[in-house]
């Protein structure tokens, strides 16, 4: 099973310098994810830097461009990269795209639909050197005498959907080359809802399913445990106030926490919100703790996931904290990723 890591930095320096110990570690891919930077500028820094390690945006938030920006920027960094770009696309949740971003969010199934077929046919004819023609409710795109010198390094490159519902899921068994899973499923969650999505969806569309991308959270400290464990607690915590995820949570037996750990969260009190989230739930959502701990824990997608993107705990962390738990992953699973999985 490849393993994935995600790309973070303080700097333009930071970032290249973990894709190049993530690259000689053996990780796979480098997922950048769109949250305290975009998901496209530190890929191009990590171009630069690596030589065979995939690069994916991890996830671009898909609705807050429009097809060409998104077409444009998979060109210019599969270019920077030779050739090594995975375009990871997600809906994000609808307050985020509609208060933060200013723009449309509903249907989003329908939207991403649209969204994907619409940059496919870009990035064809941009290769082709011919006009670009997708009709469709929300994307109706018309390109007429665009050329670009040079044309693009591929006529297409992979595009995976993130999904934590099965509506999205069945979407990128119908027109997606992955899917990404959510850091805060669960492989209980991917076994009884993603994957029999995912196969639905391919099934309707007469293909094979997909690979699908596992994530999870990940903290290891051999001399300080606790502290793994607490900052895993603190991006549980997080992610338990959206309350897209509600019934993730709930499904998981979690529902009745998800009040106390909203009351924490606002009150920005980082003790009580790790106490609100409990270390049975971290448990759930997470692996943390010592390296070996942490390794075992993983070893559950083992058969169910095609590949694992490890996760760094980020919520109330220091960018320090976020780095000390990058580097505990590169420890953790170095030679695992080197051999492969």
């Amino acid at each position: 099973m490849p393993l994935d890591a995600q790309l973070l930095g303080r700097d333009g320096a930071e970032l290249a310098g973990f894709a190049r110990r993530a690259e000689a570690a053996g990780f796979a891919r480098l997922w950048a994810p769109e949250l305290h930077r975009s998901a496209t500028v530190p890929l191009a820094v990590a171009a630069g830097a690596t030589a065979r390690i995939e690069l994916a945006t991890g996830i671009a938030l898909a609705f807050t461009r429009s097809p060409f920006t998104l077409a444009l920027e998979a060109i210019d960094l599969d270019e920077l990269s030779g050739g090594r770009l995975v375009l990871g696309l997600g809906s994000g949740v609808k307050r985020l795209n509609e208060r933060w971003h200013c723009g449309p969010y509903d249907p989003p199934v329908a939207r991403m639909r649209e969204l994907v077929a619409a940059v496919r046919e870009l990035l064809r004819a941009i290769a082709a050197g011919e006009d670009a023609r997708s009709p469709g409710r929300h994307y109706d795109l018309d390109v007429v005498g665009y050329r670009r010198p040079g044309g693009a390094p591929r006529a297409a490159v992979p595009v995976w959907l993130a999904a934590v519902r099965p509506a999205m899921a069945r979407l990128a068994g119908r027109v997606a080359d992955g899917l990404l899973d959510h850091p805060v499923t669960t492989p209980d969650w991917v076994r009884e809802t993603l994957r029999p999505a995912l196969r639905a969806g391919a099934e309707r569309a007469g293909r094979p399913a997909p690979p699908l991308a596992g994530a999870l959270i990940c903290a290891a400290d051999a001399d300080d445990p606790a502290a793994a464990r607490r900052a895993a607690a603190l991006t549980v915590g997080f992610y338990a106030t959206v309350r897209s995820y509600e019934p993730l949570f709930a499904g998981h037996g979690f529902g009745d926490r998800l009040r106390g750990i909203a009351r924490a969260f606002l009150a920005g009190d980082a003790d009580r919100l790790a106490e609100a989230v409990g270390e049975d739930m971290t448990d759930r959502f997470a692996a943390a703790g010592r390296p070996e701990q942490v390794v075992e824990r993983a070893r559950a997608w083992e058969g169910l996931a095609d590949r694992l993107w490890l996760c760094p705990p980020h919520h109330m962390q220091s960018a320090q904290e976020t780095a000390r738990w990058q580097d505990g992953i590169l420890a953790a699973f170095g030679a695992s990723a080197a051999a492969g999985g």
